[in-house]
């Protein structure tokens, strides 16, 4: 078994190769986001439908995301997060082809595959937090959450240079971009392959495996309650974020906006969600796990009241974005650690799982009821609808509290 000097350079040579993996998914991610409501809306005829991509997407995810957890469980993570990708280079060829058809089941079919690129996408933060201690947990996951930043901000404002790209290769128009998709998945299953060595999940089985056999095993006590409530903060804000976002692009392009405007604004929305996880994963090491859900929360609040009352203004729209991608980061970081702290070792993989679903298939409803939403009453409608998701969240934050206590086993 590796000394503690030997497991440090470990963990922080997966970070890193789980960061770098994480600038590919976020270059692959952009370009979906920005271009998947436009798609639907123009392929559908209806802008009813509109949010049925971003739906497609977090549905994929949300069903991706248990079977990768349990390969992950049988072989690590390494199996697992390059099938993730690989399924969703699939997903992006049938859209590409389902577009040049004009077929709309054909398109969300191809969007529900993409999905498994983002579950592979979310389940590299729990990958950073297996060899991590309780001091650091907080800290290395939102590193690896935040290296998606420079992926995910860089990926809209391909849109450009990827329809060029497309145009002189021939092919449908608004997928052009995708082309980038296939190749930063590309690269990344090969990076995960080849660089994920030690496999972190594997080796931190072993070691629990060693270290119980050798009778010196203390065991984290199982707090389901506080992990429950992780998961509905999660999905929650994963659940308000999906549905404001998804229909920002179709709320811009009837407000006059350009598609360059438009990739600039999901782009700094999408900084919000990863560029400062960092100082809100030290923020819940340094001041616990729900003050942050909290602060999430709160940044939530303002999103939501900004976008309502600035929706006739693109800046205050933006603004808007912004906040909610922090708001977002602040509360994913705080509660998948808060999620893995209050699991037993036998139960995390599985709960991991569990989380990435519930909150993908909120995301998912939460895009689909918010194009019928922005039809009915309007963009600022729909941000003042969401106020009650967060108010849920808040109101049962009691719940999250963990006492950080650990149970010794009998040898001790």
């Amino acid at each position: 078994m590796p000394d503690p000097a030997q497991l440090r350079g470990i963990q922080r040579r997966t970070v890193w190769v789980l960061s770098l993996g994480q600038i590919l998914g976020g270059l692959a991610f952009g370009a979906t986001v920005s271009l998947g409501a436009v798609l639907a809306a123009d392929i559908s005829g209806d802008e009813a439908f509109s949010g049925w991509a971003a739906a497609s997407v977090t549905l994929g995810t949300a069903v991706t995301a248990v079977p990768l957890a349990a390969l992950a469980r049988r072989g690590g993570r390494r199996p697992s997060l390059a099938t993730g990708m690989l399924v969703a280079i699939i997903g992006v060829a049938i859209v590409i082809i389902a577009t040049g058809l004009g077929n709309f089941p054909f398109l969300i079919t191809g969007f529900v595959l993409v999905g498994a690129g983002q579950a592979a996408n979310l389940q590299s933060r729990f990958a950073a937090a297996d060899l991590a201690t309780d001091a650091s947990r907080g800290r290395d996951l939102s590193i690896v959450v935040w290296a998606t930043t420079i992926g995910a901000v860089l990926g809209p404002n391909l849109v450009g240079p990827g329809e060029a790209l497309g145009d002189a290769l021939g092919m449908p128009a608004l997928t052009g971009p995708y082309l980038f998709t296939i190749v930063t998945q590309g690269i990344g299953i090969v990076l995960y392959l080849t660089a994920l060595r030690p496999d972190p999940l594997r080796l931190a089985m072993r070691i629990t495996a060693h270290h119980t056999a050798a009778g010196r095993r203390v065991a984290h006590a199982d707090h389901p309650v506080p992990a429950r409530y992780a998961m509905l903060a999660v999905a929650g804000a994963h659940g308000v974020m999906v549905s404001v976002m998804a229909m920002t692009p179709v709320h811009l392009i009837h407000a006059g906006a350009t598609l360059e405007i438009i990739g600039l604004t999901i782009s700094l929305h999408i900084a919000g969600m990863y560029a400062l996880s960092p100082v809100f994963g030290i923020l819940a090491d340094r001041i616990g796990r729900v003050p942050t859900i909290l602060t999430g929360q709160a940044l939530l609040v303002a999103s939501l009241i900004t976008a309502a009352l600035g929706q006739t203004s693109t800046p205050a729209v933006t603004v808007a974005l912004i906040l909610l991608g922090l708001g977002w980061s602040a509360t994913t970081v705080s509660g998948a650690t808060l999620l893995t702290e209050a699991s037993a070792e036998d139960r995390r993989t599985r709960r991991q799982g569990r989380n990435d679903f519930l909150m993908s298939l909120v995301g998912a409803v939460g895009a689909i009821v918010a194009g019928l939403v922005l039809a009915w009453i309007g963009y600022g409608g729909l941000a003042l609808c969401a106020l009650s998701i967060v108010a849920v969240v808040v109101f049962l934050s009691p719940l999250g509290r963990v006492a950080h206590d650990r149970v010794p086993t009998a040898a001790e």
